[in-house]
């Protein structure tokens, strides 16, 4: 590390976000390493070293003895204004060298308010923020996660994006690179050749048109050799897929610091609003003993106290009652505790938790996510009024005390029907709490989170607007009023920020000049609700001359050209807007994994079929 660095560290806050040298860090030799990538998280060191794909391509390329990976993170506010004082560019943790003399710089896209991180972590590492500005000697810049499936507000930073699962293009992307270093192939070139590689998309390579109206005209090639249409990468079996044999143990507290095994990828239930249920198909497990033994392998490296079973339904896991039987068992005799981070809406959730959380109930979380039946048909969340209740029965009676429901408002369809359904069902859920709790201990509380429905890329309900911000706000205040009430607490995202989020998610090339503007404005942790500047996002819209209700309030049609039409995510674009109208008809699809196929065409188009622990598939 840097002396003037070290010299700055006491003077801002958690300077352990800087110092390096944590259990496991990799170190290698930099001047005997043909391929140098670091990998960027648009965010603090605390959110960012809880990410497990950030993990597992560390752990990919570090095992190459041609490469290596560093880590960079967001610097605070204080560490930025440091670094201005003493002209220091933003570097990586483990050699300290500055981003710009790595070969290759990995952004992850994990949600749309980072965007603004993105070119400001450019703007201080003096990378050149414009993909068709960089030279020779600068470093490409890459990112993939699921906000890839539409980059577009991004396309004039990145240099290429990389759709789906990264294990399955890591390796050839370093090879690449490594190839054209030794060449002495140029930049262009060497982004035709990326431009390849299946999976990965070369924006510069595309050229958008646009209508009198503003939507999409033309989406066109510049490049003959470039594809028509990126389709995304899929690790087909998981279960042999790399996997972290041990992970860097940070100085401080960390966004889930603890072990993380994924024990599947992919999700089938077909919720119409969630982009992950839609964009991570086809489903993929991993074999108990392979979850246990990575599990326990980890849990000796490096000395934590929690295991987390992750996915993005563990309930929905085909082994989930032998697995955390077993390793819960095991990890008792460890001292060590294990933890499911998200549940179904069922009391068999609940025994589940109950054979993990023995001796702690702190509280369980569920998310019918809309107040009535009318409406979860709409959006096809597949949960009963009763499996709530009946969960929450089960789960108060085994001395929880705290439960927490999520819902969304603003979706489509919506009425004050069902706001009133909300508030409904928080107080039966309370009732349920103070009938079932035993007489001693602690009181029931019913914890409320409500947020704003963002319409997500490669969803159903892709084509729906976002709310009008002042109607949202009527509802929330609705709700608050229905809400008060002892043993229930309300809690509400901000609405400014979900309008944002909504114009980004929907937006195309165009928002590449506001998201600068607003860069040089000051903007930057948009997620962080003590430094979101609504008034300055809003001045850059202008600057630009761009109308962010275009994006955010439209609803589009089923021919209009959409954004990320080029970006394939394996689900058809035929079966989401049929989704869409059975979503408008009340009716609800199954998961085909205990039904017939859906036709979402994933596993046809990809060849890649759902695929459940010990390897069988279901057609």
């Amino acid at each position: 590390m840097k002396q003037e660095l070290l010299r700055i560290l006491p003077e801002v806050s958690k300077p352990a976000r800087y110092t390096n040298q944590e259990l496991h860090a990799v170190h290698k030799d930099w001047e005997r390493t043909a391929v140098r990538m670091a990998l960027a998280f648009p965010d603090t060191y605390e959110i960012g070293m809880g990410n497990l794909g950030f993990k597992i391509l560390y752990h990919i390329i570090n095992q190459r003895p041609d490469a290596l990976a560093e880590r960079v993170y967001m610097p605070w506010v204080d560490m930025q204004q440091k670094m201005k004082e003493q002209d220091l560019p933003l570097t990586a943790l483990e050699s300290g060298k500055p981003l710009a003399d790595f070969d290759i710089v990995g952004f992850t896209l994990q949600y749309e308010l980072s965007f603004s991180n993105i070119v400001k972590m450019l703007d201080l590492a003096g990378i050149p923020r414009l993909s068709a500005e960089r030279g020779s000697s600068d470093p490409l810049v890459i990112a993939g996660g699921p906000c890839a499936y539409n980059p577009e507000p991004l396309a004039d930073f990145l240099d290429c994006v990389v759709l789906g699962d990264g294990e399955e293009v890591i390796n050839e992307l370093l090879d690449l690179v490594k190839h054209c270093k030794e060449q002495g192939i140029g930049r262009q070139a060497a982004l035709l050749k990326l431009a390849q590689i299946p999976g990965v998309y070369v924006p510069r390579f595309y050229e958008i048109k646009y209508t009198d109206q503003g939507t999409i005209k033309t989406i066109l090639k510049t490049e003959d050799s470039a594809p028509d249409r990126i389709q995304k990468r899929v690790v087909a079996d998981l279960d042999q897929a790399p996997f972290p044999d041990t992970m860097v143990v940070p100085y401080l507290q960390t966004v889930h610091d603890r072990v993380m095994v994924e024990v599947m990828r992919g999700c089938t239930r077909g919720c119409r609003f969630c982009q992950a249920g839609m964009i991570y198909r086809p489903v993929r497990e991993r074999s108990v003993e392979t979850v246990k033994k990575q599990a326990l392998e980890l849990l000796d490296k490096t000395g934590y106290e929690q295991v987390s079973l992750t996915s993005l339904s563990t309930g929905d896991y085909s082994k989930v009652e032998r697995l955390v039987t077993e390793l819960a068992a095991e990890c008792r005799m460890r001292g060590v505790s294990v933890s499911l981070p998200s549940l179904r809406v069922d009391s068999f959730s609940v025994k589940l938790a109950e054979e993990i959380e023995k001796f702690k109930k702190t509280g369980l979380t569920f998310a019918p996510e809309a107040g009535t039946q009318r409406l979860r048909d709409v959006i096809n969340k597949n949960v009963r009024e009763e499996d709530l209740y009946e969960a929450v029965e089960a789960a108060f009676s085994s001395g929880w005390h705290l439960i927490k429901l999520y819902f969304m408002i603003g979706l489509p369809t919506e009425t004050y029907e069902d706001l009133d359904g909300i508030a409904a069902l928080a107080r039966n859920v309370l009732e349920i709490g103070r009938r079932s709790m035993p007489t001693s201990g602690k009181r029931p509380t019913v914890n409320i989170s409500v947020a704003s429905f963002v319409p997500k890329p490669g969803t159903p309900f892709q084509w729906e607007a976002f709310n009008d911000q002042e109607v949202l706000l009527a509802k929330f205040s609705y709700l608050r009023k229905r809400l008060k009430h002892p043993g229930i607490k309300f809690n509400t995202h901000d609405v400014r920020t979900s309008y944002l989020e909504a114009v980004f998610s929907r937006g195309d090339r165009r928002l590449g000049r506001v998201l600068a503007r607003a860069v040089d404005l000051g903007c930057q942790f948009d997620g962080w609700n003590e430094h979101f500047r609504y008034d300055l996002w809003m001045q850059a819209f202008r600057d630009a001359c761009v109308d962010s209700e275009f994006y955010a309030y439209r609803r589009r049609g089923a021919d209009e050209i959409l954004p990320w039409e080029h970006l394939l995510s394996g689900v058809s674009k035929k079966f989401l807007w049929l989704e869409r109208e059975r979503a408008y008809q009340g009716i609800t699809t199954d998961d085909c994994r205990f039904s017939g196929c859906t036709g979402c065409r994933v596993c046809q188009d990809l060849g890649v079929a759902n695929r459940l622990q010990g390897g069988e598939q279901i057609e």
